[in-house]
């Protein structure tokens, strides 16, 4: 790599890991935890590529690329921060970032998107301001399986390709159709959902048509349809008149069963599939489950409820839960149990007194009936190249994957053993200061471990 790289972070650690990876590159360095500093050297005519942290001590990195752009057009800015939600994500898209990476981020892919940085040295076309837009997206995670849905909504926000949206009932698919609507220059024009009944006269279409006027329009379960209203979509789409909406659509079977199955006309998903944007289920992303059981309760409180938390054994409990209503059944279970809770800190037994009654399929960690661990964690790791379409996933994969394997397999073995570090050493095969090592690394507290009975 050849070119002036401007690094601002916080932390010295990756400000050191930076400079001495892109110097080793070729590149030469200037290196700050000041925005201040970093503006002035952008002023000042310096760099080729910015990479800045978003939240530091003199400000915000997100606030300060409208004013690169307007000293420095052209000059691409790559935002790395741990502020990971899609809101980062599309605030970064719209003030036009030449790229975003959550932390921690994997560092040849940074190089990666640093040396095409400084290849293409151009920056996309001005996004609309944000007027009127809502202050934040109903979608809470922080997962890897999450981190690359955001990525791709944000991918996807401004265009006019037709979408379709794809997961399990409960997963969150009418949100994101609405968020990809609020957060798009259609915002102010209608947002029309249709299902099977606006479509079951002749003049169902031209109806609908004349509601959505150039909005967004979403089909409710594409695949439910019946195949002749799938039909009449397919002409609207064909001919939509003088005020074209942006056609979106849910699917809650995977569109190439719905194929094979003959649920869903070939010709009407080539339509519908400019982009396809995959939803994880709760059980693919079961690190998230405290976040957003977190995330109702606080809401509730906002509501007039009292105020509630979850203990560490009701943690663990929603954790092991299977979810086969995803978010959607979490959000009741949580609205049921903070009513129903005793005290302001919500016991294990509370939870199981709940979810004993909540419809469940197989526990998140087992295995199908006769199958391999093998097979099983096989399947788990086909799913996660599956929600990245014809993409690969992110540079690191082998890191990754351990890390997820080895947290809970760490945590499991520690809470079989009551916390006895020696027995769970002796357990899992491992020397104990290899042990303790590895609780550090990944920050696991033993202090909180509990045998789960």
């Amino acid at each position: 790599m050849d070119g002036t790289v401007l690094v601002a972070d916080d932390d010295r650690t990756i400000r050191t890991v930076l400079t001495q990876a892109l110097t080793r590159a070729g590149c030469r360095v200037h290196a700050t935890s000041s925005l201040t500093t970093l503006m002035r050297w952008v002023g000042e005519g310096k760099g080729d590529v910015v990479i800045s942290d978003v939240m530091m001590p003199d400000g915000n990195g997100l606030e300060m690329l409208p004013k690169i752009a307007q000293d420095r057009p052209g000059l691409p800015v790559i935002v790395i921060s741990a502020q990971n939600t899609i809101m980062t994500a599309i605030k970064a898209a719209e003030a036009e970032a030449y790229d975003y990476l959550p932390k921690p981020f994997d560092l040849p892919d940074l190089m990666k998107r640093t040396a095409r940085a400084l290849e293409a040295r151009a920056r996309r076309s001005v996004v609309a301001p944000e007027e009127d837009r809502p202050e934040e997206l109903p979608l809470i995670g922080r997962t890897p399986a999450m981190q690359t849905l955001y990525r791709v909504v944000a991918r996807v926000m401004h265009s006019d390709l037709p979408v379709m949206i794809c997961g399990e009932s409960g997963t969150g698919k009418s949100l994101i159709a609405k968020a990809l609507h609020d957060f798009s220059d259609r915002r102010t024009l209608p947002f029309v959902t249709v299902t099977a009944s606006d479509l079951s006269e002749l003049d169902g279409p031209s109806r609908v048509m004349a509601r959505v006027k150039g909005g967004t329009l979403v089909l409710d379960e594409a695949s439910d349809l019946p195949l002749e209203a799938q039909g009449r979509v397919v002409r609207m789409m064909d001919a939509p008149g003088d005020h074209v909406p942006r056609f979106m659509a849910t699917s809650r079977v995977p569109p190439a069963q719905a194929l094979e199955d003959g649920t869903l006309r070939e010709d009407l998903y080539y339509r519908l599939s400019g982009a396809v944007i995959d939803v994880p289920s709760l059980r693919e992303r079961i690190e998230d489950i405290p976040l957003l059981a977190a995330h109702f309760l606080a809401r509730d409180e906002r509501e007039g409820q009292p105020a509630r938390h979850l203990s560490d054994g009701a943690v663990e409990l929603m954790r092991a839960y299977s979810w086969p209503g995803n978010v959607r059944q979490l959000e009741n279970a949580v609205r049921r149990i903070g009513l129903t809770a005793l005290a302001q800190e919500i016991t294990r037994s509370e939870v199981e007194a709940v979810l004993g009654n909540q419809p469940r399929a197989e526990p998140v960690m087992g295995q199908v009936r006769g199958e391999s661990l093998s097979a099983s964690v096989a399947g788990h790791l086909q799913r996660y190249f599956d929600l990245h379409g014809a993409d690969l996933p992110p540079a690191g994969l082998y890191g990754r994957i351990l890390r997820e394997v080895e947290t809970p397999l760490i945590e499991i073995a520690l809470d079989a053993t009551g916390g006895n570090q020696m027995k769970c050493a002796e357990l899992l095969g491992i020397n104990r200061n290899t042990l303790r090592k590895k609780i550090t690394d990944l920050d696991i507290h033993v202090t909180r471990r509990r045998k789960l009975m």
